[in-house]
């Protein structure tokens, strides 16, 4: 028989470090999309963020997993959105709305995370 698995505080930081890094992303795509923000110049940016949304998130998911978290499972649904994104349109709404799919797998995992602490 295996020993539980260590829960220690690594699913919590990387969960509300991946929920900062999508909610900082949003927050770019929607001042882009209401043409507060021009980026021609730094358009690397939204990309960026992008992937350490990804990154943090996948990392957090691994970390869920490992330490044995239901966290594990709302991050699991962020998977589908955000695997999506980058094959879809920028700048419609689709784009949004596959986007703004990610958000309650992000919100729930980082109260899970939270209360599992």
């Amino acid at each position: 028989m295996t020993p539980p698995a260590r829960r220690g505080p690594l699913t919590r930081a990387l969960t509300t470090a991946a929920l900062a890094s999508y909610t900082a992303n949003t927050m770019f795509g929607t001042a882009v999309a209401a043409r507060l923000i021009d980026t021609r110049r730094i358009r690397w940016v939204h990309h960026a963020l992008f992937v350490a949304t990804s990154t943090l998130g996948a990392l957090a998911l691994l970390a869920a997993v490992v330490e044995r978290r239901a966290a594990a499972f709302a991050l699991a649904a962020a998977v589908v959105p955000l695997s999506v994104l980058p094959r879809t349109a920028r700048r419609t709404w689709r784009h949004a709305a596959v986007a703004l799919a990610a958000a309650p797998s992000f919100v729930v995992a980082a109260a899970l995370a939270r209360r599992e602490s």
